[in-house]
């Protein structure tokens, strides 16, 4: 693993998604609360088995600007659908659909370390957020898990106009937190889009690496976001 000294830097940004929050479990709760209130013929393990590949594959798509945001939450429940071999009415898609949403924000659980991690940090560091979620949904996460004082500025793919690894949405929330690639480090948890996105404009990264899988970048990784504070 490669070492880098960080303590000269003055910016911290943070993806959120799988980073801080804790998306599969909160999103696995939500999915929970939609398919009881639906009375789906499957239980909400049963759909997740099928669901979480999709979805991934989806931000994929959406990442590289294959699918449009609304091709996204549409596919994703559609394809799942079929995956069940559920014969679903555009209706029920659309239920779902807005009835995750709606939910999503509700359930706010942290990954370990969270919290302690901010705190720490917030006296040495002004933090930032960057992310490929949508506004709306983002901001209430932060809100909920009582997050969001941490941080001076909120970038998403939606207010930037760009999506990670695109240069253009650092560069944006460079811009509005007014420092610079230099003085400035990502922790995220996606490969292309927080590794190879920060380091193609220059940032340095710590890419949080829960599940150790295997690294083709030579960067600085934890499996633990507690690890973070020997770092900075």
């Amino acid at each position: 693993m490669k070492r880098n000294n960080f303590k000269e830097k003055t910016d911290v940004f943070f993806d959120l998604d799988h980073t801080l929050w804790d998306f599969e479990r909160n999103s696995a709760l939500a999915f929970d609360k939609v398919i009881q209130e639906l009375a789906l013929p499957f239980s909400s393990k049963e759909f997740l088995e099928f669901y979480v590949p999709i979805n991934e594959k989806y931000w994929e798509w959406y990442s590289g600007n294959f699918v449009s945001r609304e091709q996204l939450r549409v596919g994703r429940v559609s394809d799942t659908f079929d995956a069940l071999k559920y014969r679903s009415t555009q209706q029920e898609i659309d239920n779902v659909i807005l009835l995750y949403l709606r939910y999503l924000p509700e359930f706010n659980h942290l990954l370990a370390g969270a919290h302690e991690l901010l705190e720490y940090l917030t006296p040495k560091y002004r933090l930032h957020i960057i992310t490929n979620g949508f506004s709306e949904v983002q901001r209430h996460k932060l809100s909920n898990a009582s997050i969001a004082d941490y941080f001076i500025t909120i970038t998403d793919s939606e207010n930037a106009g760009s999506k990670k690894p695109n240069a253009d949405i650092f560069n944006y929330a460079l811009s509005s937190a007014g420092t610079n690639a230099k003085n400035s480090v990502m922790i995220g948890d996606n490969l292309i889009a927080d590794v190879q996105g920060a380091l193609d404009v220059g940032m340095d990264i710590i890419y949080y690496n829960e599940f150790k899988k295997p690294v083709p970048f030579d960067v600085v990784e934890v499996s633990e976001l507690i690890q973070i504070q020997t770092l900075l």
